[in-house]
């Protein structure tokens, strides 16, 4: 059977295509009926699937990469659905459309349009399970925030400072259990795990519409092990149902990316083997090759894994992105450093100038960070669970940071390695570096000096470095930049948000005095290039 349709939606780069097609109802069409599209442009093919959506409503949906006409063609077991074809004439992007953020420059992160990403990230696990004025509040929040990611579950979730009913069950709901933590955890609840609720993805949908009106990216949470009703229990063909239809929703959702887990090793009902089975599921199920990663609790993943597409890790100790960029050779994102807060778990008190350095260390480190915030309120409205206001101190001092990095090298900011390779000298057997020229020694040191402790220090060879002190707090600093080229150099204070000029033009050997003070950082860049 052939047919033609005419789509409502507006045809856009970047922006998400939609034809919506009338169907069976009978049965259970979310495992009975099969529905793809394939979309067209000259020898271009994209083959997407559609999924069923209620009320005998099945969707397709796209994700224009390229301008001008694209048609397709639809297959299904269902007559009604099968061969059903359309054109749509796609417009240049709209403004702030940027399509999805990929890796770029090995280690850092920009839109398919070329537009650069500095990832500021926060979490928020469950705040699209809270109802709407909660929720509204959580975006009012976002938008005036500098975070252009948020961490956040698809499942509802249960844990201390969160053990609400969400209004909306992903799935058809068979019996209603207790929601109460003191009675065993999964008493009562049933769900049919084959049938979902269409209503709770359209609200996830909104949701992420409203992340991407804001400019925030969905770090969408597909599976975790805080859980009281079921769905971190289900069947390894039930997981990958799961799986293919939430693809076959979001995948042409420009600003999503894949975290295929929070704390995947406390999933014990999950193997090794079924995380790898379910990484291949999703993977190959999207065409539109949205970022994917899984986050840990205590064991870190195999993020080498060829369809990791960046690290996504749990560490306090921030600076170690360096050694996780030279061991996966992939960007890095501490997702989860700790939380500024208050309450009675260690990893949810942290000051915020602690939560400040961390997110400077990392940076200078070759990483991108994530934020939250555990401050305990009357309500038990803890932005990490549910979202609502920011009141930490770590926000503003973030988006100063977020500045700067923005108005540094469009490439990024990569480490300068403090060490280069080592030998063993005759003479005491120590050991003795020698210093790459992007970290000129200082005169008189231009071969093999004792190895030194230097700054995080990061940049762009010959144009950029930014050192940062950390709890240090030097009244003075050697400049070491590479011989016979002249840089301007400034005084950051990371808490205070300043930037003093310290000096018009400085060379190598030149000494930087300022008052001591932890927490601060001297940022050189080139004038003579």
């Amino acid at each position: 059977m052939s047919s033609s349709i005419q789509s409502s939606s507006e045809a856009s780069l970047w922006a998400t295509y939609e034809a919506a097609l009338n169907g069976p109802s009978e049965g259970n069409p979310f495992v009975d009926v099969t529905l793809s599209a394939v979309f067209t442009q000259g020898d271009k093919q994209i083959k997407t699937t559609g999924f069923y959506d209620g009320d005998g409503v099945y969707r397709i949906r796209f994700l224009p990469e390229t301008t001008g006409e694209w048609s397709f063609v639809t297959r299904s077991n269902a007559d009604a659905l099968d061969g059903v074809q359309g054109k749509l004439d796609v417009a240049p992007a709209k403004a702030h459309h940027h399509g999805p953020v990929r890796p770029a420059n090995t280690f850092h992160y920009r839109h398919a349009d070329g537009t650069r990403h500095v990832s500021m990230g926060t979490t928020a696990y469950a705040w699209t399970h809270q109802g709407g004025a909660l929720e509204e509040q959580t975006l009012a929040s976002l938008a005036k925030s500098p975070f252009n990611k948020i961490r956040m579950c698809v499942f509802p979730k249960h844990y201390r400072y969160n053990q609400n009913e969400p209004e909306l069950y992903p799935y058809e709901m068979l019996s209603k259990g207790r929601s109460d933590w003191p009675g065993k955890p999964f008493e009562g609840w049933s769900f049919d795990f084959e049938r979902f609720n269409p209503a709770f993805f359209q609200h996830l949908e909104q949701r992420i519409n409203d992340l991407a009106a804001i400019g925030v990216e969905a770090d969408l949470i597909v599976l975790h092990p805080y859980d009281r009703w079921g769905f971190s229990r289900m069947t390894p063909a039930q997981d990958d149902l799961y799986l293919r239809y939430l693809v076959a929703r979001l995948s042409a959702f420009p600003n999503v990316w894949w975290s295929m887990a929070n704390e995947y090793d406390f999933m014990a009902s999950k193997s090794l083997d079924d995380w790898n089975r379910m990484i291949e599921v999703v993977s190959n199920s999207d065409p539109f090759d949205h970022l994917l990663s899984i986050h840990n609790g205590f064991a870190p993943f195999d993020y080498n894994h060829p369809k990791i597409t960046h690290v996504s890790i749990q560490r306090q100790d921030t600076s170690r992105a360096l050694e996780w960029r030279l061991a996966h050779g992939k960007p890095i994102s501490d997702d989860e450093c700790s939380y500024e807060g208050d309450i009675a778990e260690d990893w949810g008190n942290i000051s915020g100038s602690e939560m400040v350095h961390r997110f400077w260390l990392g940076m200078v480190s070759g990483g991108y960070m994530t934020h939250g915030e555990t401050y305990y309120n009357d309500s038990e409205t803890l932005w990490w669970s549910k979202g609502g206001k920011l009141t930490g101190e770590s926000p503003a001092r973030i988006a100063f940071l977020k500045r700067i990095v923005e108005d540094g090298p469009d490439e990024g900011l990569d480490p300068l390695p403090h060490t280069g390779r080592y030998r063993i000298m005759a003479a005491g057997g120590l050991d003795l570096v020698k210093l790459p020229d992007l970290i000129a020694p200082m005169p008189g040191e231009e071969d093999w000096v004792p190895a030194r402790i230097f700054y995080a220090t990061a940049g762009q060879p010959h144009r950029y470095y930014l050192s940062y002190f950390g709890g240090n707090q030097p009244r003075e600093l050697n400049v070491a930049v590479p011989p016979n080229e002249h840089y301007s150099a400034e005084l950051i204070d990371t808490w205070e948000m300043t930037q003093t000029p310290l000096a018009d033009s400085v060379k190598r050997g030149d000494v930087l005095h300022f008052a001591p003070k932890p927490y601060q950082a001297v940022l050189l860049k080139r004038i003579d290039a």
